[in-house]
Formats: structure tokens, C-alpha cells, sequence
């Protein structure tokens, strides 16, 4: 289906450990959104799409439960976005995307990864100017014209619109993910989002191949490893 499934994370799932580390990125990110923008899905669109990703990717009930239910008490973690760009191995661009309450903490953690596996940490847009930052919603259809004459009816500027192998995928800015989305379901009813998130989708990708794919593999798991990391992207062609 396109850049979107190119860039799709692999993933986590296959050890009750890894899945303890993805209910507890969900867990994080359902809490800051809900601390943010309210506890009530259908007030809150960030949270209620975070809460259906989280569904779809079989995360608990308790999971989902646990996190709103500490957002509605007062105080708790303070978490802020933080976003790290650098040089993986065979000079690959990756982006890493985290939620933390101590920067200084996964500063260091993440350029240790990035230093240990051969790779360089840079400065803030070092690598990003290189990608592309869309909200992507990807779902099972044909008429590519319908989608996009609803989006453009709904005033969502669109930045592009693929239809492969009986899917579409419409990439729209992040500020109007959820504008996307909601005038695509008031247009065709219930849709199967198979993607319903914001990437950093790659214009270009790099060639990784020889003794720099174990290295980048590494770099990869050690990232993942992270509690504080959220999502990673790159460019790398491996």
C-alpha cells in the first residue's frame, strides 16, 4: 500500500515482554492525551483514536482503563514530547519520537544507542527536512475520487492520495488528522482504518546493506528498549 506500509513500525508483539512494552507506550500516550485534551473519547478525538489504534494493536481493556483513570486524578507524570534526529549505520536518517518526564535522561539514553551501534545523534531538523510529516489514514476502497472530493468538501487540504490493490491511503497535515478522519466517517459510515496515525514518511531512502544491517538492527532494538521512545522512523532500505 505505499509509502505508508513501507514505513509501517514491525512489530513488537511476539514475547509477553514486548507486548508489556507496547501496552506501556499505549498506556502513556491514552494518559497524555487524556491529561491534555480530557478523559472523554468523544470530546477528545486524539484520545479516541489513540484508544481505537490501541484496540486494533490488542492492547487490554485494563490497560486502556488504567491509563484513564490516572489522567483523571490530579497531578501524576508530567510527560513532554521529545524528538531526536540523527545518522544511523551505512548513513541512514532516523527520527525517534518519545514521551518523557526527564530529557536529560532520554537525551543520553538515545544518543547512547545511536553511539554504540556506529551511528551519530545530530541537532533538531538535521534529518527531518528529509521526510515528509503526514497524518495517514489508510482503509479498504476504490473510488479514490469520492475520498478526495469529501476531503476537499470538508476544507482538508490534502497532500496526497493513493489507491493500490483495493486500499486508499490520504495523507493530510497532522493539524487536521482528525478532521480527516471525521469527515471521512460521516461520508462512508464505519471505516477499518488500517492506518490511522502521523508518520514521518521518507522522500528518499538510503541503502543499508553488509556489516551496517546487523548495526542498524541493533540500533532498532535498543530504541524499542526504551521506555521513554514512542515511535522511530527512518529511511533506510535495508
Amino acid at each position: 500500500m505505499g509509502r505508508a506500509f513501507q514505513n509501517r513500525k514491525e512489530s513488537m508483539a511476539k514475547t509477553s515482554d514486548a507486548k508489556a512494552k507496547v501496552y506501556s507506550k499505549y498506556g502513556r500516550e491514552i494518559y497524555v492525551c487524556a491529561k491534555s485534551g480530557g478523559v472523554d473519547p468523544a470530546g477528545n478525538l486524539a484520545l479516541r483514536s489513540m484508544i481505537d489504534r490501541a484496540k486494533k494493536d490488542q492492547v487490554p481493556s485494563h490497560v486502556i482503563d488504567k491509563a484513564l483513570d490516572k489522567a483523571k486524578g490530579a497531578g501524576g507524570e508530567d510527560y513532554s514530547p521529545a524528538r531526536y534526529e540523527g545518522f544511523g549505520p551505512g548513513n541512514c536518517m532516523v527520527i525517534v519520537e518519545c514521551l518523557t518526564d526527564n530529557p536529560n535522561r532520554t537525551f543520553g539514553d538515545v544518543r547512547a544507542c545511536f553511539t554504540k551501534t556506529k551511528g551519530k545523534i545530530g541537532t533538531q531538523g538535521s534529518v527531518s527536512h528529509m521526510f515528509d510529516h503526514n497524518a495517514v489514514l489508510a482503509f479498504p476502497g476504490e473510488d479514490e475520487e469520492a475520498v478526495l472530493e469529501t476531503l476537499m468538501e470538508a476544507e482538508v487540504d490534502v497532500a496526497d492520495i493513493e489507491n493500490e490493490d483495493g486500499h486508499i491511503t490520504a495523507y493530510v497535515p497532522p493539524t487536521e488528522h482528525h478532521k480527516a478522519k471525521q469527515a471521512l466517517l460521516d461520508a462512508f459510515g464505519e471505516l477499518d482504518f488500517e492506518i490511522d496515525e502521523v508518520q514521518f514518511l521518507p522522500q528518499i531512502t538510503t541503502p543499508v546493506d553488509g556489516d551496517d544491517v546487523a548495526q542498524f538492527e541493533k540500533l532498532l532494538d535498543m530504541l524499542n528498549d526504551l521506555d521513554d521512545v514512542q515511535n522511530v522512523y527512518h529511511n533506510a532500505d535495508v
